[in-house]
């Protein structure tokens, strides 16, 4: 259904050294920048790219939104998200847990301030 999920950076460098730390924590690549000044990250399908907003206003984080990125492992979840707060990150909600449905989730902000979410598949 979704071809690629866009977010805005005030700052591309930061979210670079963010966002790299966390997809390599997934086993993913470092991001590149295309020729339009967007960072590209493509991993098991999905693509998520940052950008400075077009119309050259200050990018906000959406409230209410949350991105949720896949992980294999509880193991690639906990390393995700120490990934993140070692990058920039903000650790949010509760600590990295399993749920009732039995996935194991983590939360995080990124420095702009987009939620994120890694989490394994429920079991139940």
């Amino acid at each position: 259904m979704f071809t690629h999920v866009m977010i805005g950076s005030n700052d591309l460098k930061r979210s670079k050294a963010f966002y790299d730390a966390t997809f390599a924590a997934l086993g993913g690549e470092p991001g590149e920048m295309d020729a339009r000044g967007r960072l590209i990250y493509v991993h098991e399908g999905g693509r998520l790219m940052v950008t400075k907003p077009i119309n050259g206003e200050p990018a906000t984080a959406a409230n209410g939104g949350t991105i949720g990125i896949a992980a294999a492992s509880q193991d690639h979840v906990l390393a995700w998200h120490k990934a993140g707060v070692t990058h920039g990150g903000t650790a949010i909600e509760s600590p990295p847990a399993e749920r009732p449905n039995g996935a194991f989730v983590a939360y995080l902000r990124d420095p702009d301030g987009n939620k994120l979410t890694a989490r394994t598949a429920p079991t139940r």
